[in-house]
């Protein structure tokens, strides 16, 4: 079997079989996850992000390549999350951009498409790490320019790149030190190659299963227009017969259900439509109207009720800044609420919010210039890419990391400084700020040089695992030890759900005895998955 080119269906039904493909491997590519905890991770970020984009797809009333690679495209981008699924959201934006011209795609295209890709990825990415889904896109689109000179067949092109890019996957681990010592391969590069096998897969004439959720693709509804007319049209003798049939072209564009019927002496229509009027002023245009009959169609279904007498009412004025931020926990969102911020996402490590619910959250800030406080490594390119989708407002992210960072940027900030004065001091502040977490792992493996067992409760620093062990409390004391400087003066600890308020009481005595110069603070954060999360100042 050879194939020589393919159509925008064709590309649109791989697609969904490539995304079908990584949400069969979620879990396993979560279980590539680095670091062993207890949180959705990027098999997860991926498959969401995808399943974004091939919900934009199934959506499409008509599938031309344009429509196509637009859907892949925005809807990818705008469903992204963590960075794993930001880059694959920036890998199907560029492969779009050379798809979009086309009417057919070949391997030469298809060999374009995956180097503009890989080019478009690493731009999207401030300082791109090798050994990651980057060098796996890089190595398959090298590969692709390669075999333009020797196959025309799509599926032996496919198989040469999936091939390469399940060789570049490997060899991760030694691009990687933290991939060796933990004994896996990069998990986004792992999703990437699931979904070109999915494409393959589908175009080789495998059985794939393209319904989601165990449900057939959802078109989108059909429009409801406001109002129904019916008339009949006497033309003018000077009108044409031409012209009177050229009239059920022209009420198309005006709305839906046409009925168009042409007698001889005059013709009886009837439309849906949002704009009466022009309907109405282009029959006129020919001839006279009779039996005319208009219905509200929205009051014939729910009824009308006539309006009582109209308050006035006045939008609050637009101010000038507003604060969006992410965090998990009662508790921690009631932080940042008192702090001032407008609208807080609930997310952070435990669901890393896509691009989309940043902007949604944008949107709902009545302020000209919004500050975003992703407070998470993993959110932050996700809220960058909200930056250059956002029309009406502009938006600022200051890369916060944690919690603790989102609190500090926060109090730094000083209404009477300018957007880039503020956005360089809350910047500089960040800095000095050090984030420890307490969670337990759910597997077994080696990082950072320690061994680590499913079960044992960890203490995670912003550079890596800093205590391991089976005494929670220990592990604690001794992450916080590692902690503190000599210019330490605060720490300040945020106790989880799974944590009372006598056993954080507790963990303050045990802290103040072993740090009786430091001013020690603690708050009910209420998070999940961390018992504490501690920032020290």
């Amino acid at each position: 079997m050879e194939l020589k080119s393919i159509n925008s269906d064709q590309l649109a039904q791989g697609f969904l079989a490539g995304a079908k493909f990584l949400q069969a491997e979620e879990d396993k590519i979560n279980e590539l996850n680095v670091f062993p905890v207890p949180d959705g991770d990027t098999g997860t970020n991926m498959t969401m992000t995808v399943m974004s984009a091939a919900k934009a797809v199934m959506e499409l009333d008509e599938r031309d390549m344009k429509s196509v690679s637009k859907a892949m495209s925005s809807g990818s981008l705008r469903g992204a999350r963590g960075n794993s699924g930001v880059i694959l959201s920036q890998l199907f934006r560029g492969f779009s951009k050379v798809c979009k011209t086309e009417t057919e795609l070949t391997v030469p295209i298809l060999a374009a498409a995956c180097e503009k890709a890989t080019e478009t990825a690493y731009k999207a990415v401030m300082k791109p790490k090798e050994g990651t889904i980057l060098t796996v896109a890089r190595g398959i689109a090298d590969k692709a320019a390669e075999a333009v000179e020797t196959t025309d067949d799509i599926l032996e092109f496919l198989s040469l790149i999936i091939e390469e890019g399940d060789s570049v996957l490997q060899k991760t681990p030694d691009m990687l030190p933290v991939l060796k010592q933990a004994g896996v391969v990069d998990s986004g590069g792992a999703g990437l190659m699931q979904v070109l096998k999915g494409v393959y897969a589908y175009l080789n004439g495998d059985e794939v299963d393209l319904s989601f959720d165990g449900e057939e693709p959802q078109k989108k509804a059909e429009k409801v227009y406001a109002y129904s007319i019916s008339f009949v049209l006497v033309p003018e003798k000077t009108t044409s017969k031409e012209r009177v049939i050229d009239f059920e072209s022209v009420l198309k564009t005006c709305g839906g259900d046409l009925k168009f019927s042409n007698q001889k002496e005059f013709v009886e229509i009837s439309i849906e439509t949002d704009v009466p009027g022009e309907v109405i002023q282009k029959a006129c245009a020919l001839g006279s109207l009779h039996e005319i009959d208009f219905v509200n169609a929205i009051d014939k279904k729910d009824g009308f009720k006539r309006p009582a007498a109209l308050v006035e009412e006045t939008s609050p004025e637009m101010k000038e800044i507003g604060f969006v931020s992410v965090s998990a926990g009662e508790g921690m969102n009631q932080i940042f609420t008192d702090m001032g911020v407008d609208v807080n996402i609930t997310g952070g490590q435990t669901m890393n919010p896509s691009t989309d619910d940043i902007l949604s959250a944008v949107e709902k800030v009545n302020a000209k210039t919004v500050f975003v406080l992703p407070n998470n490594k993993n959110i932050i390119l996700a809220a960058n890419q909200a930056v250059a989708l956002s029309e009406k407002k502009k938006v600022v992210v200051i890369p916060t990391t944690t919690v603790p960072q989102g609190i500090t940027a926060l109090i730094n900030y000083l209404p009477d400084k300018s957007v880039e004065e503020n956005k360089e001091l809350m910047e500089e502040e960040i800095k000095n700020v050090k984030t420890g977490q307490i969670t337990y792992a759910v597997r077994d493996t080696e990082i950072d040089d320690k061994t680590i067992k499913s079960g044992d409760y960890m203490g995670i620093g912003d550079k890596g695992i800093i205590s391991v062990g089976t005494d929670k409390d220990k592990v604690f004391i001794d992450m916080i030890s590692e902690m503190v400087s000599d210019e330490s003066s605060l720490i300040t600890v945020y106790y989880g759900c799974d944590v009372t308020e006598g056993e954080a009481n507790e963990m303050k005595e045990m802290i103040s005895s072993k740090f009786a110069n430091l001013e020690i603070e603690v708050e009910n954060g209420g998070q999940p998955v961390y018992y504490y999360v501690v920032s020290v100042e």
